[in-house]
């Protein structure tokens, strides 16, 4: 599997797309599940990005990229400082953020509903949804 940035960006919107699918299609759980997913592939792009060829990363850096706990990588990003000012003047922002982070990859195991699989995909990829404001950074 790749590990660049273009991989992970064209990943985010994947997931994104084929949660969007199973929700219509009454599958909440798959689309929530998948959802989380398209932020954690967002979130790795924008780490991808640190990394310089023809140089020898921080070994505990690399240890740390591969976790599925979204806070965890908004930190790893360098993002989370310009997020938190970003949700002072964007109340919709914050909300998304908040819903996002109850994802972990045990979703998978649980059953989600309707309702709760649309919030986290409106968080994830609505107007004021987190992909989009990660997508917007370099």
């Amino acid at each position: 599997m790749s590990h660049e940035r273009a991989t992970f960006l064209e990943l985010a919107q994947k997931r994104l797309d084929e949660a969007r699918l199973l929700l219509v299609n009454g599958f909440p759980s798959g689309a929530y599940y998948l959802s989380g997913y398209a932020i954690e592939c967002a979130l790795k792009a924008i780490i991808a990005a640190q990394f310089r060829a023809n140089e020898i990363p921080d070994r505990r850096l690399v240890e740390r990229v591969y976790v599925h706990d979204l806070s965890k990588l908004l930190s790893l990003s360098g993002l989370e400082d310009e997020l938190e000012v970003e949700m002072e003047g964007a109340p919709g922002l914050r909300e998304a953020w908040s819903t996002i982070t109850k994802w972990s990859e045990r979703a998978r195991y649980e059953i989600w509903t309707q309702e709760a699989a649309s919030a986290m995909l409106e968080a994830v990829g609505g107007d004021q949804g987190l992909l989009r404001w990660l997508q917007s950074r370099p």
